[in-house]
């Protein structure tokens, strides 16, 4: 069984930075992506950041170039460094991975982490 476990969330001040880690365990199949998600309260969950399994990274646009998506692939972690945080950023930001097994694709989710930004 797959799990995924997200660590480092908390209370940041306008302008801090944060880094969100995401451990994963148990037998994944032919991965195909991890990334990291967010919902605000009243908002649907958008993409924040992905990594493909060719190293490719995606950012949405309004965080691109204040967050940098990383993984150990020898520590099955992935990371979300996040900088110049803004109250924006406020969330619940949840670790996510695709795998694909023949021809049926499968979403993995971490429990979330509560990421708040506030003076």
């Amino acid at each position: 069984q797959v799990q995924l476990v997200e660590s480092g969330g908390g209370l940041v001040q306008p302008g801090g930075s944060l880094r969100l880690s995401c451990a994963t365990s148990g037998r994944i199949f032919s991965l195909l992506a991890m990334g990291w998600y967010r919902q605000a309260p009243g908002k649907q969950r958008e993409l924040v950041a992905e990594i493909t399994n060719a190293g490719v990274t995606n950012y949405a646009a309004t965080v691109k170039g204040r967050f940098t998506i990383s993984r150990d692939n020898a520590k099955s972690t992935v990371y979300l460094q996040m900088n110049s945080l803004k109250a924006e950023d406020t969330a619940v930001y949840y670790c996510n991975i695709k795998t694909i097994v023949g021809l049926a694709k499968y979403d993995y989710w971490g429990q979330g982490t509560q990421v708040t930004v506030s003076s």
